[in-house]
């Protein structure tokens, strides 16, 4: 490309140098020939004024004179001279020139026309030749011939296409260079690119770009390859943690399974009659096994999808998921207060459903009985608020900055003996899709109060409610009991 590149300056420069560059030489190569042809013009008229003179009565002391001017001229112009009565005898002539009395151009001089031409000469090679009538009395007495060389005018035309040429070669080779800085500096971020991409097609996930000043276009195809970089070594990094602490979590439950499964395939061998709770724990291990692998798959989910947005009435998904958790609610004895204006988010339908699922799952977990969990929508701004609060034991300020890392688990009790970790996770997933963000921060009820915030929405079509309560496999902890754990 930086070939093409410097191909492409020289061949404009050229071309502008020849469109301008040929006219000037040629201008100027007509200018000199004019200039040549109009001297030679008035030297003839003065020959022809001075032998008009003779011709109209002069004497032979203005004839001798004349001589000496046709030969002083010749000699020092490199010229040649002739002037012939209207016979066409020889009056004055320069050496050599007296032959030249009897050229066509004499002869239609002596008829009264003025001659200029063009030709080689013998003797003056390429020359200019003006021949005119004298006249003397109103009558044509006589003419003049004037040939003069015209080789110091051809050697200026000729330098002048030299220096052209000079100028416009040292224009080229300025051009060049800097034609090669500057196709230098707009591919080497293209090269640098090019590296960057087969470094990171390689498996180098630390690959970055330097990012040039300019151009702008450049510039911005530098910083969008540093963040697509940037953002696929997040996503792999993340994935390979995540597939590390899935393998660990998987682990335990896996070997207690097996064990059991063990145990009972020995009783069966030694006749003994299988217990029943034998089975209910395998079962219970399975179904751990079952909410682990659905946690995951919504987690995963929740980092893949990249729907689009729609405006949605943030009030009554919360009204609605409030409904749903009202009977478990119950049971456990802890009531759900909402306090829910309609304010219209932009979010993608489902998510926030998820969201508030594993946000009032988590508070059931811990809340004591008689007590309440409140939500609260608020609008701050351009963003929305929604306050999830319990009146549980909360988690300690150090260590709230792990608490939305996958797997991990806090100290407090939980009501159905902890979860996996991954609830506070999937809710940061799925806030920061979009556009959000989530904090943790002390509860006036003494708990924890989870706290996160969307983009309002525009005026537009809100997307419908869905009546239909989420699968597991897209909702962590749909009414079902399911903890999410924090």
């Amino acid at each position: 490309m930086r070939r093409r590149l410097l191909l492409s300056f020289l061949s404009i420069t050229l071309f502008v140098l020849i469109a301008l560059g040929l006219p000037l030489g040629l201008s100027y190569a007509n200018t000199e020939d004019r200039r040549l042809a109009t001297d030679v013009q008035q030297v003839a008229f003065g020959f022809s004024q001075r032998a008009g003179a003779i011709f109209d009565g002069g004497s032979v002391a203005d004839a001798a004179d004349l001589q000496m001017v046709v030969d002083a001229y010749a000699r020092d112009g490199g010229a040649r001279v002739v002037v012939a009565d209207a016979d066409g005898a020889v009056v004055a002539a320069s050496p050599g020139a007296a032959a030249r009395a009897s050229t066509p151009a004499m002869v239609l001089a002596l008829g009264g026309a003025e001659v200029r031409d063009r030709y080689r000469a013998a003797g003056l090679g390429e020359s200019v030749g003006v021949a005119v009538p004298v006249l003397a009395g109103g009558q044509v007495q006589g003419a003049v011939l004037v040939e003069a060389s015209r080789a110091a005018t051809a050697q200026r035309i000729r330098n002048n296409w030299l220096l052209l040429g000079a100028l416009g070669g040292a224009i080229l080779l300025v051009v060049g260079l800097v034609s090669t800085l500057l196709a230098r500096s707009f591919t080497k971020p293209l090269a640098d690119l090019d590296r960057g991409a087969a470094r990171l097609g390689e498996g180098d996930l630390a690959v970055r770009v330097a990012v040039p000043d300019d151009p702008p276009e450049l510039t911005g195809l530098a910083r969008s390859f540093n963040a697509t970089a940037e953002r696929l070594e997040t996503l792999v990094r993340s994935q390979q943690a995540f597939v590390a602490d899935a393998s660990h979590q998987l682990r335990t439950p896996l070997a207690a399974l097996r064990l059991r499964l063990e145990n009972l395939e020995a009783e069966q061998a030694d006749g003994e009659e299988t217990r029943p709770e034998d089975i209910e724990r395998s079962l219970a291990e399975v179904q751990r096994l079952s909410r682990l692998v659905d946690s995951l798959l919504v987690l995963t989910r929740a980092e893949a999808d990249r729907r689009a947005p729609e405006s949605i009435d943030l009030g009554r998904i919360v009204a609605d998921r409030r409904d749903a958790w009202a009977a478990y609610a119950a049971e456990a004895g802890v009531r759900v207060e909402v306090e829910a204006p309609a304010i219209l988010v932009r979010s993608v339908p489902g998510r926030l459903e998820q969201v508030l699922d594993n946000l009032i799952s988590n508070a059931l977990d811990v809340a004591p009985a008689g007590s309440a969990i409140r939500v609260q929508v608020l609008k701050r701004g351009e963003m929305a608020e929604v306050q999830v609060r319990d009146a549980g034991p909360g988690i300690p300020a150090e260590q709230r900055a792990r608490a939305f890392d996958r797997f991990w688990r806090g100290g407090a009790v939980r009501r159905d003996g902890g979860g996996f970790g991954l609830g506070l996770a999937i809710v940061r997933e799925l806030v920061a899709a979009d556009g959000g963000d989530v904090a943790l921060a002390d509860a006036p009820e003494g708990g924890l109060a989870v706290v996160f915030r969307l983009p309002l929405a525009g005026p537009g079509p809100v997307a419908p409610l869905d009546a239909a309560p989420p699968s597991e496999a897209d909702r962590l902890d749909e009414p079902v009991r399911v903890p999410s754990a924090r």
